[in-house]
């Protein structure tokens, strides 16, 4: 939510530095996360967090505010004017400009009233507007077409307020305007970014900010003017209304305005919503969002006669109603939507006109041929707005504040001040009365807040006048019973509850305007509990460790799915090897690709590998989290936790001129980040099986054994997979390991070695086996045969040359013997002995001539 600081002054006084007060409405809750400067120095003020800004300040001595009193045409070209500029000075100053929306008053002589505008002296340092990148230049004289030019009159652009361009600033005409006044005082201006979290509904206009403010100065609050003078024929019998559901639609109010006229905007309204991010349309559109903004109650407005043509001539009726089967609507944005049920709509007897509290309808929409304006103002069920907004994909600002509770009674407030704005800038007759239906008007929220109850929450001694002060500066009605100030909530306070947790809601209101940097620090007062050990997690977290050490790094997922997106990852025509159990089903899903609680890391972990590969080509990744496993009738899941990881593209990290082309990751890479997993944790009694999962490459995946207990998968991204999911530069190597199996079979203490003191015996030992033997059996077999001064066993070379009987292979292996005394020959060769036997023997192994 952004708020100029020039708007919020309207409704309250502030006499401390913009910067000091963003302070103090993030304090009390109104986190303002940066302040955007036009014009206007930032102060400084010590002990606050927002930064300088990079802004161009308005020299106070060169950038004045300006009065055209007359436009004449160059004598040599047809395309600029001069510009007769009083700025304050002895005598005009001649501009030469090819501003286009100065050449209406070229040759018109003295203008009254004159035109105000930006007015830049020799030597003012202002934005290059006909540049493409955002760099400053300083004025300086020079002839323009033969005549000499030292001044400028200056865009929206040249000036940093936007990148507007096709013309100068042209002000409303005021007679209290100065010419010579320093442009900073006419334009400057500094606006809050506010970061309004969603139960701060109230807070989303500059009238709800500035009632923040008020209470946090104690200053009096001035509110918007409503009154307007309708002097049209009575609004009855042009128009009907008829609300079928008061439950998503508890108020609907319509006002009329006749023989307006749709033009552009004053320049301070379009100013505003400029500062706002907004994009001026016209005055009747664009005081429907002006509106919105100040008091937060969207408006919406429908061209009258439009609507009397849809139908037949007579008097429209407007029916809010849900759908029929089949509507559809083609809305402001362009977009022909289908119409879901329950989905609240605003339509007349002949169809659809918008959807409530959302968008509005092309058909019947403002355009510049519109004179009759009919404007709605109405009170949304916010829950239905939410759904409606996140099946339809549309966010809009009025879908912002629908979505928070904005309740009915400021529908009434919103138009009235909405009709008066439109007749000021537009003129015409308003018609006398207002349709207004209201058939559910919520009951005030009434909350008896105990004075000791604050005490408790707090920790600190407030004073039940003080309590109560607070709250009425909020502007709750408040009386003292004993001790208990009894505080009803204004109606726009929708986030106020009732019983305990209402309680708790007002102690939270005088925490924040009493301010919590006001609350003393003390030390608890307590014993601190015992200090309890929480082996699982602190060997989880060992894991993370252990995982970015090996060169990962840690990711975060959604823990949501769909069946159907989890079902990928079974090729067509492979029987699924994935969790059998029942999805838990969202009832109220964020989005429509998050429906149900994930049985697999696998899934989202692919997703977000695929949308990173548009960044980067090397992904080494790990997840550690929950997968929720639903047995048959059974109400709550087993939430299993599992590790994710996720390796692909190059083995190295890229650099310049690096031939990458033969360097891609395998499944051997992600083999050793698992055993150097295992090895991390002291897991001795391991190993690596062939074994089919459905996700993965049927020749090139394998089983986790932990002590005899299946602990996960590992291997390759099955081809087809690959295919379907487009990832076709590297192989994508997957491994979903079983967190509880692991930390089950992680022993708490592991014994260790001195380092030896004698030199290693390094030997090679080829041993021909049958082709369907595993590596890792050889390997074993070997370890459990050379002992304790067998150290290390690496394989290093596989052959199934001419020299190898046919069935058969070579596998060769690097041993390394040590002891603390040193080895003799006669040591080795009698270990060497017994692993030819013992591999012979329970291996079928020979000794490779």
């Amino acid at each position: 939510m952004k708020v100029p600081i020039s708007w919020l002054k309207e409704f309250v006084d502030i006499d401390i530095p913009v910067e000091e007060l963003a302070e103090k409405l993030t304090v009390a809750g109104f986190e303002v996360a940066h302040i955007d400067y036009i014009g206007i120095p930032q102060k400084d003020v010590e002990g606050l967090r927002y930064p300088k800004s990079d802004h161009l300040v308005w020299d106070r001595e060169t950038l004045l505010l300006g009065k055209i009193v007359e436009v004449k045409q160059h004598p040599d070209a047809d395309r600029l004017v001069l510009a007769m500029v009083d700025y304050g000075g002895d005598e005009l100053e001649q501009c030469v400009t090819g501003a286009p929306n100065l050449f209406d008053y070229n040759g018109k002589g003295e203008l009254n009233p004159p035109l105000w505008t930006g007015f830049a002296k020799e030597g003012a340092v202002v934005w290059d507007g006909h540049s493409d990148e955002k760099q400053l230049m300083t004025l300086k004289g020079k002839e323009l077409r033969g005549i000499y030019n030292k001044s400028m009159v200056c865009s929206e652009k040249e000036l940093g307020i936007t990148e507007e361009h096709e013309g100068i600033i042209l002000l409303d005409h005021r007679e209290d305007y100065k010419a010579g006044t320093p442009l900073q005082d006419v334009l400057g201006d500094a606006v809050l970014d506010i970061e309004l979290t969603p139960n701060l509904g109230h807070g989303f206009s500059i009238l709800g900010v500035a009632r923040e403010v008020a209470a946090i100065l104690n200053k009096e609050l001035k509110e918007p003017d409503y009154s307007y003078v309708a002097e049209g024929d009575s609004i009855e019998g042009q128009i009907e209304l008829e609300i079928t559901e008061p439950e998503l639609n508890p108020r609907f109010t319509l006002t009329l305005l006749k023989d307006t006229k749709v033009q552009k905007s004053p320049f301070w309204m379009r100013y505003r919503l400029k500062k706002l991010g907004q994009r001026p349309i016209n005055n009747i559109v664009d005081i429907t969002n002006y509106v919105m903004f100040e008091v937060g109650q969207p408006l919406h407005a429908f061209d009258y006669d439009k609507l009397v043509e849809r139908a037949g001539k007579k008097t429209p009726k407007i029916i809010t109603r849900l759908p029929k089967d089949g509507e559809k609507i083609e809305t402001l944005d362009e977009i022909k939507r289908d119409i879901a049920p329950n989905q609240i709509l605003v339509t007349d007897e002949k169809g659809v006109l918008s959807f409530g509290g959302l968008i509005g309808g092309a058909e019947t929409e403002i355009s510049d041929e519109t004179t009759n304006v009919l404007l709605e103002s109405a009170a949304w069920n916010f829950i239905n707005i939410r759904k409606t907004a996140q099946a339809q994909k549309i966010f809009t600002e009025a879908g912002t504040r629908f979505s928070r509770n904005v309740h009915p009674s400021r529908a009434i407030l919103g138009n009235k001040r909405g009709i008066k704005l439109m007749q000021q800038t537009g003129g015409g007759k308003i018609a006398k009365g207002v349709v207004d239906k209201y058939p559910t008007k919520p009951e005030p929220v009434t909350v008896d807040l105990p004075i000791g109850e604050v005490k408790r929450l707090l920790g600190i001694d407030v004073s039940i006048q003080e309590a109560a002060d607070v709250l009425s500066r909020l502007q709750f009605d408040v009386t003292i019973d004993g001790d208990i100030v009894r505080a009803t909530t204004p109606d726009y306070r929708t986030d106020i509850s009732t019983g305990r947790t209402g309680i708790a809601d007002l102690v939270e209101e005088i925490a924040r305007i009493i301010g919590y940097d006001n609350i003393p620090q003390t030390i608890i007062a307590d014993e601190m509990p015992e200090q309890r050990r929480f082996r699982d997690f602190e060997l989880e977290e060992g894991i993370r460790d252990l995982l970015a050490g090996l060169g990962l790094n840690e990711t975060i997922n959604y823990r949501f799915t769909t069946p159907q997106a989890e079902q990928e990852l079974v090729p067509d025509g492979t029987e699924s090897t994935l969790p059998e159990a029942e999805y838990v089903v969202l009832k109220n899903p964020i989005a429509s690709d998050k429906t149900v609680l994930r049985h697999t890391l696998l899934r989202n972990m692919l997703g977000v590998a695929k949308s990173n590969t548009r960044y980067q080509e090397q992904q080494r990744v790990f997840e550690i989290g929950s997968v929720y496993l639903k047995g048959k009738g059974e109400k709550l899941p087993v939430e299993a936790k599992r590790i994710g990881i996720l390796l692909t593209g190059t083995r190295r990290t890229p650099v310049w001129a690096q031939d990458e082309s033969a360097d891609k990751m395998d499944f051997y890479d992600l083999k050793g980040v698992v055993e150097g997993l295992m090895d991390g944790l002291h897991i001795m009694d391991y190993s690596l099986e062939r074994h089919n999962h459905s996700p993965l490459h049927p020749g090139r995946s394998a089983a986790l054994i932990v002590n005899g207990e299946a602990a996960g998968h590992l291997g390759e991204l099955h081809p087809r997979i690959a295919q379907s999911l487009e990832f076709e530069d590297a192989p994508v190597l997957l491994a979903e390991l079983d967190l509880d199996v692991i930390i089950k079979h992680t022993p708490d203490l592991h014994g260790v070695e001195a380092l030896p003191t004698a030199p290693p015996i390094l030997e090679d030992i080829a041993l021909v086996v049958p082709m369907d033997t595993p590596a890792s059996e050889v390997e074993r077999v070997i370890r459990m045969a050379g002992g304790n001064l067998l150290k290390d066993v690496r394989l290093f070379d596989v052959y199934t040359g001419d020299s190898i009987e046919e069935g058969h292979k070579s596998l060769a292996y690097a041993l390394t013997y040590q002891s603390d005394e040193t080895l003799k020959d006669k040591d080795v060769k009698k270990i060497r002995k017994s692993i030819i036997f013992l591999t012979g023997k329970e291996l079928d192994a020979k000794l490779r001539s």
